[in-house]
């Protein structure tokens, strides 16, 4: 029989009218149940926490494994690992997987493996042994069950004998009146003879919860402030179900004061269940923990976030290429800041700078494009080898060169990591250097000033110098080799800065833009050396690209762009 958990002390103001809620431990389970309820239902609660924190810090992240992890439940779960983190106290992951036709394993291993690769390791919970357990909600029904049958003989509960239609009826009956549609109490003031005769009928029932008439609940959340409830628009409610499976707010509010959390933050959404939770905590003699609730996570539209939206699991982005370093930076600063005007965070600076008073209670807007490149300055800040590691492997898998490591892919990788924002870009960006679309590029109206410039004539010049060796001679030196002969080249031709370099950054590459020239023609210049690259990346050698140039009609071009620029002009 599972004993009750006594909760940490709470630096908490309450305030009872003592002849309704009388405490719940003080009490014998075998008394009679007279209950003050019948007399009078008037209640009043108020909340304040004096500090943020206290002794023993223990917060919770309870998923349910109905699908994917979202990323608001990874921004819940990142909020509760990072104020656990800085306050020395225990993060404990708790899987409520009490409804029973949408819970798969499949999703509960994928929401553990998605907050494995985020990072965020949890102290307590499934697969970590604790004090604490089962961590299932689905493995604790008897303690439900017993704390269920403590309520109905303290008096908090009573059963409820209603058919679906009955209920049924008094919502329309509300309805008409223009009432909140809240329980009668039909069953409220049953006799022990009345309830005796549905038991032994057989009749199906729920245990109902006992909400006092009058009152109000009033609490500190550490996020939105103070927050009122009138208790007069709840009606009694059901803790568990006809078929003796417990609802959502009991099991929760059981799991939250056995489990000794001393912190519960979770999504804003979740802010109305707090009233129910709190009458829970009362009647059973539990303190009630802080509560923070955060904001929603919002589309630029500023709707809720939801897969009209795009890509909303932290699964998807995983397999976009994302980095689970940079997914947590981008989470937290959705309405979290430290103060400063700083966007850049390691997991270990947020632990360090992470306070739930930073947290802001307005909504936050998802920004893919913010995100993206959010995760191209944790790409380009990874150590050099752990970046050529991950670049490389990538063009390895995906075909594009045969082999993952080397010097071919070492300098690859530094010549194009700026252009590249998610792993995948890298293939987009090695591939466009490999081609050689100069034909393309030289009919465009953008390569127009090139080809005025005597193009045609550079290009000769150009080809002699291929053709005699002293490009190549030069290639095999490095840089100071391409440095040297691309300094003796333009004084031959008179030329220097953009009329010397645009040239020659169209004849070798094929194109108008691109990273760095000298870099760009020495790695096309050793993966024709390397055998690295497969056939497929239709890589165009250097060889290749002088006998293209070689058979380029510069008087045919001459006159494509003339009537270009024709058409162009009639277009305007």
């Amino acid at each position: 029989m599972a004993a009750l958990v006594a909760m940490p002390r709470m630096r908490m103001k309450i305030t009872v009218f003592p002849d309704v809620f009388p405490p719940f431990l003080c009490q014998s389970y075998r008394t009679k149940k007279v209950s003050v309820f019948h007399r009078r239902r008037s209640f009043s609660v108020s909340a304040s926490s004096t500090k943020e924190t206290q002794d023993q810090v223990r917060v919770r992240f309870a998923p349910s494994p109905t699908g994917n992890l979202h990323v608001g439940g990874a921004r819940t779960a990142l909020f509760n690992y990072l104020f656990a983190r800085s306050n020395g106290g225990k993060f404990v992951l708790r899987i409520e997987d009490t409804d029973l036709e949408r819970s798969t394993k499949e999703s509960e291993e994928a929401v553990l493996n998605d907050l494995s690769w985020l990072g965020l390791d949890w102290d307590e919970g499934p697969g970590v042994d604790g004090d604490y357990g089962p961590y299932r909600q689905s493995e604790r029904n008897s303690l439900y069950k017993q704390y269920a049958e403590k309520l109905l003989e303290s008096g908090y509960v009573y059963r409820c004998f209603c058919s679906s239609e009955e209920l049924e009826k008094m919502k329309e009956i509300a309805k008409l009146k223009q009432l909140p549609p809240v329980y009668t109490g039909k069953w409220a003031n049953a006799t022990d003879k009345e309830v005796q005769e549905e038991l032994q009928r057989g009749t199906p029932y729920t245990y109902r919860f006992r909400v006092p008439k009058e009152g109000s609940l009033k609490i500190k959340d550490l996020i939105r402030g103070e927050v009122s409830w009138n208790l007069d628009t709840l009606g009694d409610f059901v803790i568990m179900r006809s078929n003796g499976q417990p609802v959502y707010n009991f099991c929760v509010t059981v799991d939250d004061a056995t489990m000794a959390i001393s912190h519960v933050i979770r999504a804003e959404e979740h802010l109305p269940n707090t009233l129910r939770q709190a009458l829970i905590y009362k009647a059973l003699g539990f303190p009630m923990p802080h509560f923070a609730h955060v904001s929603l996570i919002l589309a630029p539209d500023r709707s809720k976030l939801s897969k009209r939206h795009g890509a909303t699991s932290v699964g998807q982005y995983r397999e976009m290429g994302y980095l689970p370093q940079a997914m947590l930076n981008y989470l937290a600063l959705l309405g979290w800041g430290d103060g400063t005007e700083n966007e850049f965070f390691t997991l270990d600076h947020l632990v360090e700078k992470f306070s739930i008073g930073r947290v802001n209670k307005s909504g936050a807007i998802f920004d893919s494009t913010k995100l993206r490149w959010m995760n191209g300055q944790h790409l380009r800040a990874l150590p050099s080898e752990e970046l050529t590691k991950l670049i490389g492997e990538r063009w390895k898998g995906t075909g594009i060169l045969t082999e993952s490591e080397g010097s071919f892919v070492e300098d690859a990788v530094q010549l194009l990591k700026d252009g590249i924002d998610l792993t995948p870009d890298s293939d987009k960006a090695l591939s466009n250097l490999l081609s050689y679309p100069l034909l393309e590029t030289l009919s465009s109206l953008e390569a127009k000033p090139v080809l005025e410039d005597k193009l045609s004539e550079f290009a000769a010049s150009f080809i002699a110098a291929y053709d005699s060796g002293e490009l190549l001679a030069a290639l095999e030196e490095g840089h100071a080799g391409w440095q040297k002969w691309v300094k003796s080249f333009g004084k031959s031709l008179k030329r220097k800065g953009k009329s010397l370099f645009m040239p020659l950054r169209v004849l070798l590459t094929g194109k108008l833009h691109g990273p760095d020239i000298g870099a760009s023609v020495l790695l096309l210049h050793n993966g024709g050396k390397s055998g690295i690259i497969a056939p497929q990346a239709e890589f165009v050698t250097l060889d290749e690209r002088f006998r293209v140039l070689r058979k380029v009609d510069w008087e045919a071009l001459t006159k494509k762009q003339s009537l270009l620029e024709t058409a162009a002009t009639v277009s305007t």
